[in-house]
């Protein structure tokens, strides 16, 4: 028999053991989850890469990460679980396993401000189930695994991505008490255009969504210029100037201001995910809780309010 025609044999629990190597780039902390020692996880990964004459991982100090022919056997090897899970729902059992890592992708501010404070929430439902965050510059690819889920203020585009947009926020100006000390808060956009202002450095927008300032105001004065939102809300809170900053990153900073609240923008929320992984329990947890929690969030998303201005209201 010639040996294009000999038949593939490999062990099906070597395929547990890549799935967890995937997910974790880590012999450790694979083994971890598995619950065995990191030489046994390593010697599956090795037999299953004989067996089927590949190399499935390229290894770095940096970790494992999947070649081109692993990224087609996750496919196969996920469609292998999803279906292995589905066959205890199937039996009557109340949830398949859940467990495993899911990476999510996201602007900084969302990430930061927002996202993780939902994961720390989903956690407590799903503690079996690790998010990696990616709070990331650029945009990562979800068709290559550079990350499972992508939550983003625009509509991505990508081969077989499913796409939906899950809600939306808005964006409003605000400054502090130490930022007026000395000055008048403005009334109107003539008198706004006299303040100091806290903006993106437009060399480095790579998504028109983030040119939010644009859309009230394009002020003569920029003090100061950054490609984080966290160190833009720093420099807010310092004093520095006025910023459009979106609701959830204003929410929990009790010295903010709102300024001129009739002026401001709102941008959509995406949740983007690749449609081999839609049907995966881990996955599918995840989305379902974003979607969920995102829409129980309306209300607060698209307020300007904070802290303080829900105090003095109360008051």
């Amino acid at each position: 028999m010639s040996k294009a025609q000999r038949k593939i044999r490999y062990d099906w629990n070597d395929v547990v053991y890549f799935l967890e190597v995937a997910r974790q780039r880590s012999l450790v902390r694979a083994a971890a989850k598995l619950k065995v020692d990191h030489t046994t996880v390593s010697r599956r990964i090795r037999e299953l890469e004989r067996s089927l004459n590949s190399t499935l991982f390229k290894r770095s100090k940096a970790g494992f990460t999947l070649t081109e022919i692993g990224m087609r056997l996750l496919q196969y090897a996920e469609s292998m679980e999803s279906q292995a899970n589905a066959i205890v729902e199937a039996i009557g059992t109340d949830t398949a396993d859940a467990g495993g890592a899911v990476r999510i992708a996201a602007m900084e501010g969302i990430g930061s401000f927002y996202l993780t404070r939902c994961i720390a929430d989903f956690n407590r439902i799903y503690p079996s189930i690790q998010i990696e965050l990616i709070t990331d510059t650029r945009l990562l690819d979800l068709s290559r695994r550079e990350a499972d889920i992508f939550v983003s203020f625009f509509r991505p585009h990508g081969k077989r991505l499913s796409i939906k947009k899950v809600g939306e926020f808005r964006i409003s100006l605000y400054a502090t008490d130490a930022y007026f000390a000395g000055r008048s808060p403005p009334t109107t956009v003539k008198e706004l255009e006299t303040h100091a202002f806290i903006d993106f450095i437009e060399d480095y927008i790579y998504s028109k969504e983030n040119r939010w300032l644009s859309d009230v105001l394009r002020p003569p004065h920029t003090v100061f210029r950054s490609t984080s939102l966290v160190a833009q809300s720093i420099a807010v809170s310092a004093g520095q100037g006025i910023a459009m900053l979106p609701s959830y990153v204003a929410a929990g900073n009790i010295e903010l201001i709102p300024v001129m609240p009739e002026l401001f923008t709102t941008r959509d929320v995406w949740l983007s995910v690749h449609e081999d992984l839609l049907h995966v329990a881990r996955i599918k947890a995840v989305v379902g809780y974003l979607e969920k929690r995102i829409e129980a969030d309306k209300d607060f998303l698209n307020s300007v309010q904070n802290q303080r201005s829900r105090r003095k209201r109360s008051s």
